[in-house]
């Protein structure tokens, strides 16, 4: 009989093999109350573990108030504050439903959203589409020209994406994303707070889908546009990557592999493969980081968002070291960033077979967090993030570095213990 030892071992292996092996594929768009399965009218997704309206930080529920204006169930803020206040709205994390989006991830019935399917394990994910820098919905920003953008997104840039996608299905089945984040890590990205490589390779291998699309001249120029000037267009589609990448991880009996990281603006938040959709969580911390003039570190909202979906899946803040330029951004240094990648292989199962670092002679990126390795040497994953404004309605006002809480970490591996009698 195998010992609980040989059990997890076993149980590791295939995790981190199937995350490994996952060949996610940007194959559609469509409407989110369309798309994602068990999402409906009255609810809405966001980033993070469950929250209340009440518990819910000021980007959150900046972007709850958009996202209400948006899809007309209110008309101003005050209205839609009554209305989430009231609990007339369910909101629900978006990782119960395979999804994920940045910062507060408000993801409404009537947002597009992209639909990645994992070609190996048949998995479909899903992500809403990036505004870009600023003020913008995702870091609680609500005025008049964030609801005229989204509005934008809906009515041009979704239909223009669909057409495109249509013809890039018809051609080779989508667009493979994992190619891109492998070849971006050697372009200078990590693929999370910098995409500009990753924009670049995304835009080369659509566009001319997007051409045989034949739109309006005037309608392309603006969709192609935004595509390329938008640092972080292929955000959202490196997180929805990620996701099916996890997700392949995921309930896998006695695994100690860390499935979902992530973030609310009040609490983080982990899933473990081996302990299911269980949430353990902690206060969330407040990063450090660069600011935009204007702005200090006493306006920063604690973490928020799911993009660290990213280093979960073995890239992001994990691959630093292969984004020297990244510190220009998030702040730190170009030691700290090569440091940081060095110390996260010490909480992490391997390295990537595909994702590799050439500053460290090609070494894979650090991939798969254990539990049981955090809770041995007292390390957490350290990523790189957005930094909100504490109050709703302000927006994006920098980057910066934060750690995840041990006290989750610690929490699952009690948890584990108490559920396998280790």
């Amino acid at each position: 009989m195998s010992s609980i030892k040989d059990l997890v071992e076993e149980a590791n292996k295939k995790a981190v093999e199937n995350m490994m092996e996952s060949e996610p594929v940007v194959v559609d768009v469509q409407l989110a109350k369309d798309a994602i399965p068990g999402f409906k009218e009255g609810m809405l997704l966001h980033a993070g573990p469950p929250i209340t309206w009440e518990r819910a930080s000021g980007p959150l529920r900046g972007a709850i108030i958009g996202a209400l204006i948006y899809e007309g169930v209110a008309s101003t803020p005050e209205e839609a504050e009554k209305i989430a206040s009231k609990g007339e709205i369910e909101l629900r994390p978006n990782h119960e439903f395979n999804a994920v989006g940045p910062m507060a991830g408000v993801i409404s019935p009537n947002m597009p959203v992209f639909i990645v399917e994992d070609k190996k394990f048949g998995n479909k994910t899903f992500s809403n589409f990036n505004e870009g820098i600023g003020k913008v919905l995702r870091y609680g920003a609500y005025g008049k020209e964030v609801i005229d953008r989204l509005n934008w997104m809906r009515d041009e840039l979704y239909p223009a994406l669909k057409a495109g996608l249509r013809n890039a299905v018809k051609d080779k089945g989508g667009i493979a994303f994992k190619p891109i984040i492998a070849q971006a890590l050697h372009m200078g990205d990590e693929c999370h707070n910098r995409y500009f490589a990753t924009n670049l390779l995304f835009a080369k291998e659509f566009t001319p889908y997007l051409v045989e699309a034949d739109l309006p001249r005037d309608v392309f120029k603006r969709v192609y546009n935004f595509m390329v000037e938008n640092r972080f267009f292929t955000l959202n589609l490196g997180m929805a990557s990620a996701k099916a990448m996890t997700l392949a991880a995921h309930n896998i009996k006695y695994s100690t592999i860390v499935s979902v990281m992530t973030r609310n603006g009040t609490d983080t938040g982990i899933w473990v493969s081996g302990l299911g959709n269980q949430w353990f969580t902690a206060p969330a911390p407040i990063p450090k980081g660069v600011y935009f003039p204007g702005f200090k570190q006493e306006d920063a909202n604690p973490d928020i968002g799911d993009s660290s979906i990213t280093e979960t899946a073995g890239f992001g803040g994990f691959a630093m070291a292969a984004a020297p330029a990244i510190v220009s951004w998030v702040g730190g240094t170009v030691e700290f960033a090569v440091e940081n990648t060095k110390r996260m292989y010490q909480i992490t199962y391997t390295k990537h077979k595909y994702f590799t670092i050439p500053y460290l002679g090609f070494q894979g990126t650090p991939t798969g967090v254990d539990i049981r390795k955090v809770v041995k040497t007292g390390i957490t994953p350290t990523i790189n993030t957005g930094i909100a404004h504490k109050e709703a309605g302000v927006g994006q006002i920098g980057a910066g570095i934060v750690k995840f809480p041990f006290e989750v970490f610690k929490k699952a591996f009690e948890a584990f213990v108490e559920k396998y009698g280790v």
